[in-house]
């Protein structure tokens, strides 16, 4: 009667459910966020529960193998921070007494070197030392706020365990919270393609979160041996630091390589042997070891991927930047799988018997 067309209302309507569910998610980002870490968390503990689950004797719910896989990863995480962290945390400590020291010897201008060289040193003394000038004016004006700071920050320490705990309710509860999924959908092919979709998103995050983890932990191995091997100062602290910036796709190795050469040079190392050993290491890495772990499931181009780690970044901080590369690689498992849906409708059609007129 008011001559509002249907279909048009419907994509409007449809539109603007789909900018409010948008605008709902980003209200709770932060609580999402926790969740995701979580169903990372289950995926990384995935594999130990469920060789726990087979050697257990017995027919049984997957409790008793739950709690004995955190047992193991807890006593884990105790022994290597007893053995690694206390060493971390030492040559940090060390390192920030000796590093104005370290500053000044290595802003003295060289002999053997130009004075193009010389002035250039001194610029970026300079630079360096007004940063941080900087930084401490701002941390002495923040004194007054740090109690309020500090009960913010000691309440965001339960997370350490809630995330745990609500990863125990998804590797004990996983296959009904799919079917739980798959029910909100009407049966046929749509609740076929959901089910698609999410067995390719279960393999994707699986892979994903095991060879980061592998990753890191291989550029920990080779960073501390090389390190210890040629004698740099502070190679525990740099070879955790590596680690951990392993986590962040392709922003985070370059970040670890410039700190460690800023940190060798200041401390007299070998710059050049340093560098060649990250090159060499680094496409090692990136062109053998990371394609194999990552498998078939992650296969973005190195323009998306900056795109999202730049992107993420802006929009949730580091948060966002860790999760950029799964996010995108679910966009692609949700496109492929759509690409196939139509490319199977579309051979059913061709092959189906003509109706007569």
């Amino acid at each position: 009667m008011f001559g509002i067309d249907r279909r048009a209302a419907r994509y409007t309507f449809t539109a603007a459910a789909v900018l409010l569910l948008l605008w709902l998610v980003y209200l709770v980002r932060s609580t999402l966020f926790i969740f995701t870490l979580a169903l990372l968390f289950a995926y990384l503990l995935s594999p130990l529960v469920n060789a726990l689950d087979r050697l257990l004797p017995g027919k049984r719910t997957r409790t008793p193998a739950l709690a004995l896989a955190y047992v193991i990863f807890v006593a884990a995480s105790v022994l290597v921070g007893i053995q690694i962290g206390s060493r971390v945390v030492a040559e940090a400590n060390t390192l920030a007494k000796r590093f104005p020291s370290m500053i000044a010897v290595w802003e003295q201008p060289s002999p053997a070197a130009s004075d193009a060289v010389n002035s250039f040193k001194a610029q970026v003394v300079g630079m360096v030392r007004a940063r941080i000038a900087e930084r401490s004016s701002d941390l002495i004006a923040a004194l007054p706020q740090f109690g309020l700071q500090f009960l913010t920050v000691a309440s965001d320490l339960i997370y350490v365990v809630i995330i745990p705990v609500l990863a125990f309710f998804f590797l004990k509860d996983g296959d009904q919270i799919r079917e739980r999924i798959l029910d909100l959908v009407e049966s046929g092919e749509p609740r076929a393609f959901l089910d698609d979709v999410l067995a390719d998103v279960d393999v994707l995050l699986a892979h994903y979160m095991r060879a980061l983890v592998l990753l890191s932990l291989s550029a920990f191995t080779a960073y501390g041996i090389f390190f210890a091997a040629i004698g740099v100062p502070y190679g525990i602290l740099l070879a955790a630091m590596a680690c951990l910036l392993e986590f962040i796709p392709m922003v985070g190795p370059l970040a670890a390589s410039v700190i460690i050469l800023v940190v060798a040079s200041l401390s007299g190392a070998s710059i050049w042997t340093i560098l060649i050993f990250l090159v060499a290491y680094r496409m090692f890495q990136d062109y053998l070891v990371s394609p194999h772990l990552m498998g078939q499931g992650v296969q973005l181009h190195p323009l998306l991927v900056l795109f999202g780690v730049f992107a993420g970044a802006e929009v949730a901080g580091v948060a966002g930047t860790f999760l950029s590369v799964p996010v995108l690689a679910m966009i692609r498992v949700v496109y492929v799988r759509i690409g196939k849906a139509r490319a199977g409708i579309q051979v059913r059609a061709s092959t189906s018997p003509a109706v007569s007129q």
